[in-house]
């Protein structure tokens, strides 16, 4: 075959394997370590029945121990202990009124081994044997089952770091602690918190939730707060 014919079947062949080069898909680019995860579970807790909603109340632990126990005979207030806001309760509310004290097959004593699971949140026995009595009796839960929603609530809500850490007393309308909620909390609206005061002190916070622990409106709790225009936030000991 003369020179120039192989020189004309080299080209022809080259352009051919060109054109079946560029026909040819680009190759799929790996999964990327994050869409290979599975989506994260949500955080589940048991479903309480027989009301409309909860109400979380936290308790400035400085205000009751001043009006209680200055002395600071209990272990709440004890000295050292330095409490901030700790659970005062997890109450199921209804739109109008709320139930307390209800029948259950639950006994009425909390046992100490259960007890002392929840003191670093509610640090009084006491308490938490009324709390169950008066509120988690209606909340159609056993006790194991209500402490576990209460302490799932409590850390649902995340505290203002200057509002948790105030070792000077400080002055400050109940809106404001409101708004400092609110922002800390996306989610949480305005109209689903209620601030409550006792002798121009900070009292407790309330905030309410579905069964599911979801943030909610709740006008009637939220007409219900504290009115005064500025209030004294008590030191932590």
């Amino acid at each position: 075959m003369p020179l120039s014919a192989r020189l004309f079947c080299l080209l022809a062949a080259g352009l051919a394997a060109l054109a079946a080069c560029s026909e040819e898909k680009p190759a799929e680019k790996p999964k990327t370590e994050a869409s290979r995860k599975a989506p994260l579970a949500k955080t589940e807790v048991p479903r309480g029945k027989g009301f409309d909603f909860y109400v979380l109340s936290l308790s400035w632990s400085p205000t009751w121990c001043a009006e209680n126990d200055a002395g600071g005979r209990t272990q709440q207030c004890r000295r050292g202990e330095d409490h901030g806001f700790i659970l005062h309760g997890l109450w199921p509310q209804n739109d109008r009124g709320y139930p307390e004290y209800c029948a259950t097959r639950e006994p009425d004593r909390v046992p100490e081994s259960l007890g002392r699971t929840l003191l670093d949140i509610i640090p009084s026995m006491g308490l938490i044997g009324h709390e169950w009595r008066k509120h988690g009796s209606c909340s159609g839960l056993s006790q194991k089952e209500y402490f576990t929603v209460a302490r799932a609530a409590f850390e649902r809500v995340r505290v203002p770091a200057e509002l948790d850490a105030a070792h000077k007393a400080a002055r400050l309308s109940p809106d404001a602690v409101e708004e400092a909620f609110t922002a800390a909390n996306p989610g949480l609206a305005r109209n689903g918190i209620a601030v409550t005061c006792a002798g121009g002190r900070l009292e407790e916070v309330r905030i309410c939730m579905t069964a599911d622990l979801a943030f909610r409106p709740c006008p009637a709790v939220d007409r219900a707060g504290c009115r005064a225009g500025s209030i004294q936030q008590p030191p932590i000991r």
